[in-house]
């Protein structure tokens, strides 16, 4: 398959020097909002244009809890194996993020303990893997605006095994805090007090070869769903975080990621448009530019070079 022809939400590139491949996953489900939920799909390929696949990455097994909104699956190495840090929810119960583990990169996963990480209590979504410079790991997250109404992003230490939390969760930032940030008139549903919403989608984290810290994350722009980057002022995920003032990627598109292609060059990936079933995984080049990240000059492709 050619990479305009994958339907897929918040796409997540692991790539594999050793094997001169790359591994992508996503929200691969057709119907991702209402329907029930399939599973996740993977592909692999060696130029981000042509992939084989998809592959039956996970699929849920006798007695699973979850349901419905099989969301944003992100593959990390750790210790001498694979992790799936991916979302879900049922009826009555809280959408959350579960891990889930594998001896190999495109699966089959498995999960890792009998429910979500995140707090039970809290709707929530699109955990990352984050391992601290003392090899501390930690799952960063969105405590969803649904909830709070001005979502917000969270760093929740883990245990060694990534079985459970290790502390509570330490909030970073809201929403309302992107200077690029639009407000979207989204009401409570059946509320009495109408609160305004900030959405908060896809974290993820990066260290620069500068040693600065920086956070991709998406929220609704001026011009639809977009892409900005905050940074850690102390260079630890505690922060403070500031924000820059423009989106990295500011029209129809987000929930993206960075990862060093094959042949050395920086790339971040995210689907576009934001529309089901039309998502796609769009590749951009990127360079550092102080403390942050800027698009090259020669912009965006859909597929490979």
């Amino acid at each position: 398959m050619r990479t305009d022809q994958i339907q897929i939400r918040d796409p997540f590139v692991l790539p594999d020097p050793d094997k001169g491949e790359y591994h992508l996953f996503g929200t691969t489900d057709p119907n991702c909002w209402t329907g029930p939920g399939t599973g996740f799909d993977c592909y692999h390929g060696t130029d981000l244009e042509n992939w084989e696949g998809p592959l039956p990455a996970f699929r849920p097994p006798d007695g699973f809890w979850a349901t419905t909104n099989f969301w944003a699956p992100e593959a990390h190495r750790y210790r001498g194996r694979f992790y799936l840090f991916a979302t879900f929810k049922a009826e009555r119960r809280y959408r959350g993020t579960q891990i889930l583990t594998a001896e190999k990169v495109a699966g089959p996963y498995v999960p890792l303990t009998d429910g979500p990480v995140t707090p039970p209590d809290w709707q929530c979504l699109d955990g990352t893997l984050y391992v601290d410079r003392e090899g501390r790991p930690w799952m960063v997250f969105c405590h969803e605006w649904v909830q709070i109404h001005n979502g917000s992003i969270c760093a929740m230490p883990l245990s060694e095994d990534l079985r459970e939390a290790a502390g509570r969760p330490v909030y970073l930032f809201s929403g309302s805090e992107g200077p690029w940030v639009k407000r979207p008139q989204w009401p409570e549903e059946g509320g009495t007090h109408r609160f305004p919403t900030y959405v908060t989608d896809g974290p993820f984290l990066h260290r620069l070869e500068c040693g600065t810290l920086i956070m991709l994350w998406s929220s609704m722009g001026v011009r639809g769903y977009a892409m900005g980057i905050a940074r850690s002022e102390s260079g630890e995920i505690t922060g403070p975080w500031t924000q820059d003032r423009e989106p990295l990627w500011g029209e129809n598109g987000g929930h993206g990621m960075v990862f060093r292609a094959l042949d050395g060059r920086l790339i971040v990936t995210f689907h576009s448009p934001n529309r089901t079933p039309h998502e796609r995984p769009v590749f951009v080049e990127v360079q550092e530019h102080q403390g942050s990240l800027r698009l090259t000059p020669e912009g965006v492709w859909a597929g490979g070079r």
